[in-house]
């Protein structure tokens, strides 16, 4: 990675910034124009990053002053053990730093976040078309085998 990035957890004067990030992810997505997600689930989803009552994280990766990657992670219980499990809900890296190691760093803040709250385990989704991601995450973790099911209501 280049040595001037740095991983970093999400302040409150980085909302523009972020901004463009987590719309370029969410268009990645196919979420955008008539797709794009309410404007009130973005503020709601970056005010939860500054609520100690809610469990949801941001890290950001930071170079030369700009932002260039976000990942935003959730602690939650289960059923299978007493430690909290870890979510790695998104990562989005911007193409200019695309093969420059940002997306491991990140993972791998998620990763000490995980270990310094006592959690037991660090779990995330791919789309099943995203081959250069799990080239990446084929070398950080295993794949469960487990396939998602869901139903929008």
């Amino acid at each position: 990675m280049s040595e001037n990035v740095s991983i970093r957890p999400v302040v409150r004067s980085d909302y523009d910034q972020w901004l463009v990030l987590w719309e370029h992810y969410n268009a990645s997505y196919g979420r955008a124009g008539e797709r794009a997600l309410a404007a009130d689930i973005t503020l709601m989803t970056w005010s939860r990053f500054f609520d100690a009552y809610e469990p949801m994280y941001a890290l950001v990766a930071e170079n030369h002053g700009r932002l260039v990657g976000l990942t935003h992670y959730i602690f939650h219980h289960s059923t299978t053990a007493i430690q909290p499990n870890c979510y790695l809900q998104d990562l989005f890296t911007s193409e200019a730093v695309h093969g420059r190691g940002v997306g491991q760093a990140m993972i791998n803040g998620v990763f000490d976040a995980a270990r310094r709250a006592g959690t037991s385990r660090v779990y995330w989704l791919t789309h099943e078309s995203n081959a250069s991601a799990m080239q990446l995450y084929d070398k950080l973790a295993e794949k469960s085998g487990l396939i998602m099911y869901q139903m929008v209501i």
